[in-house]
């Protein structure tokens, strides 16, 4: 059966050419500017007329907007259509969609460390629960959802899956449909109606047992990306040898090809200071480093500069941007980068900075490549360092979701000491991936022998362990990796026994081309802010404007600017800003942001927040053209349509 994208019109194939003229969407309850939308499930169709059994199959997760709503036979209908002028489809059954009033979905956590998700048949059950905590109730129910062994009474209806569920490979929606505050312990949280919705019935495992064990082979990828700037030759040796320790190593144990190593090596921006070279350069990338005789004939052709920078600092963020994504990742179930520097980083906002993108931008993009990023900060002696903010900024960059920062500096950048941190990193990821296959113990605290050793280095092999076991789990429990297809299910956002932990990501469904629109409207409206031609509360009015389209109806992006859709037509001027705030669940900073609030900042509090913004708009750029993250609804290739939950902090 021939499938049609959800931004394209059925108009020519359906006689409804006479409803097309006077008719406008049915306006959401309560709400004077928003109209009611839904979503088209897998599977769905539209059809000619309400009750008609043949129809036309939509691409998965296709927005529409409800014009009408009929019932025949006790079920109901929906005339939809892809735009709000009148663009109609024809009639989708109410059961094939899901309410979209806001583009607001979540993303389940990675179970590791904390309880899965229980879905409830009701709110107030939840409510009674939230308001007992982890208590024994909830211990019963959490039990006999794990177990297996709900009875037919249960409130409880579905549990999230024990094995982290990667949105990239098995795409779902988890739409919130309602929600209400509540309080968990002294914490406040939020008890959410939900849709579960994967986009595909599971397939055959990813990875099935058999006799001799797993069919596919757990596999790593370990890239260096290593400062290549005056005076860094022996920490650059000293890698090329743990290196080769590891190949050998996993030579003799007949496991070479399980774990690929990539170089990846930066000094500063190369325009700044000529004799640099470069900036960032890829030695040896994944495939090449499959191979321990081309590893070594490419590292040997690395040495470090010859001439200095124009500061301490150095651009590392260009090395890291090259190897997230200038390496071919895919086929690498762990993936993980070592940044090795004796400097700090240019951050987005810095004028010889060549990538424009800060801290937490890079380290989003790192998380949403699935990527952990550790640091090796060397602190070599030097009056010129600033190790204690390079610190800082490391710490940040390098911290991973339930695992805490997997950051370590070298004092004096003491090259013994950085030769055997390097050798316990690389050789403890090689040996977890040798045993990915057999299911370990969870890992317990270190013996306290190797706490006196050396307590930083017994901290970070902790981690290195802790960050192991929960990849490699992730990897066995890929058979287990699907939602539930559930619908008007709630849950809480909260962990019931850790209410300070968040037991799911708040994203924005963006398609690609929305997400280019979103890159160009606010570029714009800085560059505007810049040129003095916005007040600030006008600059105010339209972040706002932008950031409640997007979290409402991204389709409307350039309409609801004064910048982009002309003078007096932002949502602030219309009058409009109320319904598109109200009744979301979650909001960004700006939504909040009053003309009051800008002017009592400090300069460096507002100039902090415009650099943000800058950086975001940066981020949009690297994200949109990794074509890697996005996810074809409709199996083509990837192309405007398709799309990528974006997370709310990185909204304006």
């Amino acid at each position: 059966m021939r499938k049609i994208g959800g931004l394209l019109v059925l108009l020519a194939l359906f006689n409804v050419q006479g409803l097309a003229d006077t008719k406008k969407p049915l306006l959401m309850e309560g709400k004077n500017a928003l109209y009611q939308r839904v979503l088209a499930i897998p599977e769905a169709r539209v059809h000619d007329q309400p009750g008609d059994q043949q129809g036309i199959e939509v691409t998965p997760f296709s927005a529409f907007y409800v014009y009408e709503r009929n019932h025949q036979q006790g079920d109901e209908w929906l005339l939809v259509g892809t735009d709000r002028h009148g663009g109609l489809s024809g009639w989708l059954a109410a059961k094939d969609s899901i309410p979209w009033n806001q583009g607001l979905t979540v993303v389940f956590k990675n179970p590791a460390g904390h309880d899965r998700v229980l879905m409830l048949r009701d709110k107030e059950t939840l409510k009674a629960l939230a308001k007992q905590g982890g208590g024994e109730e909830y211990q019963q129910l959490y039990a006999q959802a794990v177990e297996g062994k709900l009875p037919a009474d249960s409130p409880v209806v579905a549990i999230q899956p024990a094995g982290h569920i990667d949105i990239r490979k098995d795409f779902y929606l988890v739409p919130i449909l309602d929600f209400e505050d509540t309080w968990l312990d002294t914490e406040q949280a939020r008890m959410l109606k939900i849709a579960s919705v994967p986009l595909e019935k599971r397939k055959s495992p990813v990875v099935a047992a058999s006799g001799d064990g797993l069919q596919k082979e757990y596999t790593a990828g370990l890239v260096f990306v290593i400062d290549a700037s005056l005076s860094m030759d022996e920490y650059i040796q000293r890698t090329r040898e743990a290196v080769m320790k590891i190949y050998d190593q996993l030579g003799d144990a007949g496991q070479l090809g399980k774990v690929n190593f990539g170089l990846v090596a930066f000094r500063d921006n190369a325009n700044a200071a000529p004799g640099l070279d470069y900036t960032a350069r890829t030695y040896v990338n994944l495939e090449q480093g499959r191979d321990p005789g081309v590893f070594l004939e490419k590292v040997d052709q690395l040495a470090a500069a010859k001439i200095s920078s124009q500061d301490f600092r150095e651009d590392a963020y260009a090395g890291l941007q090259q190897a997230i994504e200038g390496m071919s990742w895919q086929g690498h179930d762990a993936r993980y980068v070592v940044l090795i520097t004796d400097a700090g980083a240019r951050e987005g906002d810095d004028p010889l900075s060549t990538t424009g993108l800060g801290t937490a931008a890079l380290r989003r993009l790192a998380q949403d490549n699935g990527i952990a990023v550790f640091v090796l900060h060397l602190k070599t002696p030097s009056e010129m360092a600033d190790h204690e903010a390079a610190e800082a900024q490391y710490r940040a960059l390098s911290d991973f979701p339930g695992i805490g920062s997997l950051y370590y500096g070298v004092p004096t950048g003491n090259v013994e000491e950085f030769g055997a941190v390097l050798d316990s990193l690389a050789g403890q990821i090689s040996a977890q991936v040798a045993q990915g296959v057999e299911v370990q113990p969870e890992p317990t605290k270190p013996d306290e022998s190797d706490e006196e050793k050396n307590t930083r280095l017994s901290e970070l092999q902790s981690k290195v362990e802790k960050l192991g076991y929960a990849l490699r789990m992730q990897y066995l429990q890929q058979t287990q990796g699907q939602p539930p297809r559930v619908f008007n299910a709630w849950m809480l956002d909260r962990d019931f026994r850790q209410p300070q932990r968040q037991t799911v990501d708040v994203r924005v469904l963006l398609t690609r081309d929305q997400l280019s629109d979103l890159h160009d409207i606010l570029r714009q409206v800085l560059r505007t802010a810049e040129e003095g031609l916005l007040s600030p509360q006008n600059f105010i009015n339209e972040l706002k404007s932008l950031a409640a389209t997007i979290s409402r109806n991204p389709e409307e992006l350039g309409r609801t600017t004064a910048t982009t859709a002309g003078e007096g037509n932002s949502l602030v001027d219309m009058g409009f800003i109320g319904d598109y705030i109200e009744g979301l669940p979650y909001t960004g900073e700006v939504m909040s942001l009053s003309l009051e609030d800008w002017q009592n900042w400090p300069a460096g509090q507002q100039i902090e927040f415009l650099r943000r913004l800058e950086e975001k708009i940066t981020y949009y750029r690297a994200l949109h053209d990794n074509t890697d993250l996005w996810i074809s609804l409709d199996k083509g290739s990837i192309s405007g349509d398709s799309v990528f939950p974006l997370s709310l902090d990185m909204l304006p």
